[in-house]
């Protein structure tokens, strides 16, 4: 029987690169798109995060991320190297979550999807803001960590 090792390695590196840059895109996107927005008046910024409506569909992409990359970190298990940056890439990923669960989805909720703002929307549009920011900081550490894993060479 022959030995599919390479060919389940190339294909989790693969699926794994690809996903997290999918992932990454539109966190960029945020970023790139703060210096701009965080100071707009009220109905200005309302009007302008309206162009997010059905942004929740790139959760798929998040879930391919972070399934993909945890199958590439079972598949390099046995190499240290690309183990380790694979697992912190992997780590990056699941902050993101965590950013996104703790600061942004409430957000979310309390702007009714940026439909209505509240009083404190401006501390609101803040916690926003920033969130997408730090979530890009780490899906651009993920995407790094996991080209390290693909280029890292291991001792002999």
């Amino acid at each position: 029987m022959p030995d599919d090792a390479p060919a389940r390695l190339a294909v989790a590196r693969f699926l794994s690169l690809l996903f997290a840059a999918l992932a990454m895109a539109p966190a960029l996107a945020h970023l790139l798109e703060l210096p701009n927005k965080i100071g707009l008046p009220r109905e200005d910024y309302l009007t302008v995060q309206q162009i997010y409506s059905g942004w929740a569909l790139l959760g798929v992409v998040v879930i391919g991320a972070l399934l993909t990359t945890l199958y590439y970190v079972i598949v390099v298990r046995g190499r240290r190297r690309a183990f380790a940056f694979a697992l912190l890439g992997l780590l990056c990923l699941a902050g993101t979550q965590l950013v996104f669960w703790t600061f942004t989805f409430p957000t979310n909720q309390a702007t009714e999807n940026w439909t209505v703002l509240p009083e404190n929307w401006a501390a609101l549009r803040a916690q926003w803001e920033y969130s997408h920011a730090a979530s890009a900081i780490l899906n651009m550490a993920a995407f790094v960590l996991l080209l390290l894993s693909v280029l890292v060479k291991e001792k002999s």
